[in-house]
């Protein structure tokens, strides 16, 4: 006997539909076998399948099961065929309707006892489903608010069993409403950072502009302060770009069961000894890294000559373009990354370059090494550069600065603004400054843009002289 389940295949953020065909012979020699290209973690579903089919108190067929993931040419990679391998080998030993199993789609991880676990990239598969005609999905009950942002009906369960009676029309669907916004969770506010106005214009004009920021200075002088403030002026993700990283947060498995849409543009921070695969994504089953985690949000690099070279290095191309693309010999997938890349460095190794109070005694030898670690061409794509200064006593003493709630309204503000074409003085003063200081074509563009911004932030309809005499000033320098 022949019966078919529907599940569908992660490439990158892609659901690729997966027909799991399963045929049972009675009278043939006992044995299991799952084919298709599985990778471990799928081909030890047997075991889970066997002791979850017991445990829900149904009939494991006695002779030769034989499981097929179709299409066999893509990999499939982990443990979300479960419940779709279950209930094709259910129905084709006729203890479950076979119509009602190839009419839904099914996603989830059994455990031993029958229970279904949660995997990442349950919205996808949900759009997956949904694309391909399906109006139902068989989830875990924790990834059901998951599936039903994809605009399809979500049949949640927590076991098997539970999974059996429905299909078998002895329990009715649990009806899941699409999940309400999570209440808004404290930032960090501006008000906490005293002093440093010049850092906090260019954090400003960072947030109206989506513009890449590089903080250097001694240590203690606010830097990373200022860079997690950065998402607390930002402005609300838009319905569609909310979307859009909560597929991505799927994927990798980070989404909250209770609330999984993603509202605010996230942060991301990974710790400077993290792998190039880790910053850019990859491995073994090409999964999403911190830059697509950080898509329409912010990625803070501290200490950023610390990170390896290479890893840094293969950040230009998703600065530029805003997607990363990862080939191994598994296959190829594109994951969004558009980013507000921010770092955060110190002058010299030893860290007192920069401080008044203290000498450096880093030799050239050590000081031309760090300053190595950072290319010019990635360099060239920070917009705003800012040597902090140590805050002096009296800014220390004094009250709290700006609170970030009225960054964040002149922010939008200036964001909501059309954009403002630059003056003949503005146009010359920008001609004169390429040869100058010197700026690469690459440079000329990003002056301009903060520019625009400056301007924005102002208001102010036209680009003037000013603006870009400001933007100018934070081009380069702390490296130097």
């Amino acid at each position: 006997m022949l019966a078919r389940a529907v599940t569908h295949a992660l490439v990158g953020l892609e659901a690729r539909r997966v027909e799991v065909e399963a045929e049972v012979r009675e009278q043939a020699m006992p044995a299991f076998l799952i084919v298709g290209l599985p990778d471990r973690a799928c081909a030890e579903a047997r075991q889970r399948v066997v002791s979850g089919i017991a445990s829900a108190e149904l009939r494991f067929p006695k002779g030769r099961v034989i499981v097929n993931l179709a299409p066999a040419g893509l990999r499939k990679e982990g443990s979300g065929f479960d419940l779709a391998i279950a209930l094709a080998i259910l129905a084709a030993s006729q203890q479950v309707p076979r119509e009602r199993v190839e009419a839904h789609a099914s996603v989830g991880e059994l455990a031993l006892d029958g229970r279904l676990r949660r995997v990442g990239g349950v919205l996808a598969v949900a759009e997956g489903a949904r694309r391909s005609g399906l109006s139902h999905v068989l989830c875990p009950h924790e990834a059901a608010a998951e599936a039903v942002l994809a605009g399809i009906a979500a049949v949640p369960v927590r076991h098997l069993a539970e999974a059996v009676a429905y299909l078998r029309g002895e329990a009715e669907a649990r009806p899941v409403e699409e999940p309400a916004a999570a209440p808004p969770e404290p930032q960090p506010d501006l008000a906490d950072v005293r002093g440093q106005e010049r850092a906090r214009r260019a954090l400003e004009i960072a947030a109206a502009g989506s513009h890449n920021l590089l903080l250097a200075g001694p240590p203690g002088t606010g830097k990373t302060m200022l860079a997690r403030r950065l998402p607390g002026i930002l402005p609300p993700l838009s319905p569609a770009e909310a979307l859009e990283v909560t597929r991505i947060h799927s994927v990798a498995g980070l989404l909250s069961p209770d609330h999984p849409l993603v509202p605010r543009p996230p942060l991301r921070a990974p710790h400077h000894s993290a792998s190039t695969a880790a910053i850019v994504g990859g491995g073994p089953g090409i999964r999403p890294g911190e830059a697509s985690l950080a898509h329409r949000g912010v990625l803070f690099l501290d200490e950023l000559a610390e990170f390896q070279r290479q890893t840094l290095e293969a950040l230009r191309q998703p600065l530029e373009d805003g997607v990363v693309a990862v080939a191994r010999a598994a296959g190829r997938a594109v994951f969004p990354a558009r980013f507000q890349l921010v770092g955060s460095m110190n002058l010299c190794p030893c860290g007192a370059r920069g401080d008044a109070a203290l000498q450096c005694t880093c030799s050239p030898q050590r000081l031309a090494a760090y300053r190595a670690k950072l290319s010019r061409a990635l360099l060239d794509r920070f917009d705003l550069t800012v040597t902090l200064p140590r805050s002096r006593s009296h800014e220390l003493a004094a009250g709290p600065g700006e609170e970030s709630a009225l960054v964040a309204a002149r922010v939008a503000a200036a964001r909501a603004r059309p954009q403002a074409r630059r003056t003949p003085e503005a146009d010359a003063l920008l001609s004169r400054a390429v040869d100058r200081v010197p700026l690469s074509g690459r440079g000329r563009a990003r002056v301009a843009r903060v520019a625009r911004t400056i301007a924005a932030l102002a208001p102010a309809e036209r680009v003037e002289a000013e603006h870009i005499a400001e933007a100018l000033s934070y081009r380069g320098g702390s490296h130097e």
